[in-house]
């Protein structure tokens, strides 16, 4: 049996609509990538909070955590969306690049900081930025059935 290519998914999750278009974006990659969604497959703070985990331990654990999954981690793919790039899921691309783990985009909001585009150093390590659910699909299936090809 193969299986299938792990995928981090980095992306803000600090409302209830940045959570359901990570959601939407996982179920459109699914058939073909074991997808790893930290709100999902790890922890989030409040919640950590709410079972009385101390504030430290909770961030030490998301820490912890998401960086183990970036290890184990064939590809990831960080969500742009927004006036700027959520800070976390920026420093989670950091380390996958640093990893040499293929990196991707998914950007389909047009709003943005910069009059040229986004930040150079993220631009640069992207191998390709999506404009769309349907064109990451279909990469998410070519990709996914070639495992391990880009």
């Amino acid at each position: 049996m193969i299986s299938r290519p792990i995928l981090y998914l980095a992306g803000p999750l600090f409302n209830p609509g940045e959570r359901a278009h990570n959601l939407s974006i996982r179920a459109a990659i699914e058939p073909w990538f074991a997808v790893y969604l930290p709100q999902v497959d790890g922890a989030l703070l409040p919640d950590l909070l709410a079972m009385g985990h101390a504030p430290e331990e909770a961030r030490r654990r998301i820490f912890r955590d998401d960086v183990a999954a970036i290890r184990r981690s064939d590809v990831l793919l960080i969500v742009l969306n927004g006036r700027g790039i959520d800070e976390g899921a920026a420093f989670e691309l950091g380390i996958g690049w640093c990893l040499g783990k293929p990196c991707f985009g998914y950007k389909d909001d047009f709003r943005q900081l910069l009059p040229d585009g986004d930040n150079p150093m993220i631009t640069g390590s992207l191998r390709n930025t999506f404009r769309s659910i349907e064109e990451l699909s279909s990469w998410a299936a070519a990709y996914g059935s070639r495992k391990g090809c880009d």
